[in-house]
C-alpha cells in the first residue's frame, strides 16, 4: 500500500471513497474552477460514480508497486491526485500530471509539495529515463510548479490549443533522471 506523507499533504492509493470524493470535484461541484485550468480543451466525458469508480481502481500499474494516480488528501480532505502514463515504455518515458480541485488549496505549496513527492517517487520506484508534462501556455501556474522542480520547457507549439474561443501555445516540460538526480 503506497502512502507518502509530505508537510501539507500525502499522496494516498485510490480506494472507494477517495474515488467517490475525486468524482464529486469532476462531475458535481457547482463551480468547475479546475477544469478552467485542466485541460480545458478536452471535453470530458460524463460517467457515472460507478463507471469513474471501476476505470480508476482497474487501471494497470505503471510498475510493481506503482499505481497509475494517487489521491491527494490535505488533513482528511481529499483534494485532487496525481497520475502518470506510459509515453512509450520501451525507452521508460512516462507522462505526468497533478490536478488540485478544491481551490482552497490552490496558491499555498499543496500542488507543488504533491507533484514533488509523485515525480520523486516515480524514479525511486522505477528505472524511468524521462517524465514529462503537457499543459496550455494559459496555465502559467503548472508551468512555474514543473519549472521548480526541475523541469525543462521541450517544446512549445504555437496556437494549438483553444479556451474559450482563444487559441493558445501547447506546452511540453520534462525532467531527465541524471537531473532529478542532482
Amino acid at each position: 500500500m503506497v502512502d507518502i506523507k509530505g508537510r501539507k499533504i500525502e499522496l494516498i492509493e485510490n480506494t472507494a471513497e477517495s474515488l467517490d470524493e475525486l468524482y464529486f470535484w469532476r462531475f458535481e461541484e457547482k463551480q468547475q474552477e479546475a477544469k478552467k485550468w485542466n485541460g480545458p480543451y478536452i471535453p470530458e466525458e460524463y460517467i457515472s460514480k460507478e463507471q469513474h469508480r471501476e476505470k480508476w481502481l482497474d487501471d494497470e500499474a505503471i510498475a510493481a508497486g506503482v499505481p497509475t494516480s494517487l489521491t491527494i488528501r490535505a488533513g482528511e480532505k481529499v483534494i485532487g491526485y496525481v497520475g502518470a502514463y506510459w509515453v512509450d515504455e520501451n525507452t521508460n518515458w512516462l507522462e505526468t500530471g497533478i490536478v488540485i480541485y478544491d481551490k482552497d488549496y490552490w496558491n499555498g505549496g499543496y500542488g507543488r509539495e504533491a507533484y514533488t513527492l509523485w515525480i520523486d517517487f516515480l524514479f525511486e520506484s522505477t528505472d524511468l529515463h524521462r517524465l514529462g508534462m503537457s499543459t496550455w501556455s494559459g496555465n502559467e501556474r503548472m508551468m512555474k510548479v514543473a519549472e521548480k522542480i526541475g523541469m525543462k520547457e521541450e517544446a512549445r507549439i504555437r496556437k494549438a490549443r483553444m479556451v474559450e474561443g482563444q487559441y493558445f501555445d501547447a506546452i511540453k516540460m520534462g525532467m531527465l533522471r541524471e537531473e532529478w538526480e542532482k
